[in-house]
């Protein structure tokens, strides 16, 4: 699967491109409105040092995603990887998921 397209309507359904957005009360941050939890399982699954603060950086941004949807979304539609990104490892079984999918397909 190649994620590039997918990472791009991601980050302007999430943030419409704001490299420094803060969402959900301060606890989401960066282009990919990305929690610290999404951070320490990246850091776990890749052996990475990641922080959360770094998360307004693009490309590190981009790659925690990248890593996330490889670990979460392999061999999953872009529509299954979308909602897992919004609502976790289980996130495309999730009712809840939909709406956001509906956002992100509109852009890819």
């Amino acid at each position: 699967m190649n994620l590039g397209p997918l990472i791009s309507a991601l980050i302007t359904v999430e943030s419409n491109g704001r490299d420094n957005a803060i969402g959900d009360g301060g606890l989401a941050i960066g282009a990919l409105q990305i929690h610290r939890a999404v951070v320490a399982d990246v850091n776990r699954i890749a052996g990475t040092h990641y922080t959360h603060q770094q998360m307004t950086n693009r490309v590190a941004a981009r790659k925690v995603c990248e890593i996330y949807l490889n670990r979460y979304a392999s061999g999953k539609s872009n529509e299954e990887a979308a909602r897992i990104w919004n609502g976790g490892p289980t996130g495309h079984r999730k009712s809840a998921t939909v709406s956001y999918w509906n956002k992100v397909k509109k852009h890819l």
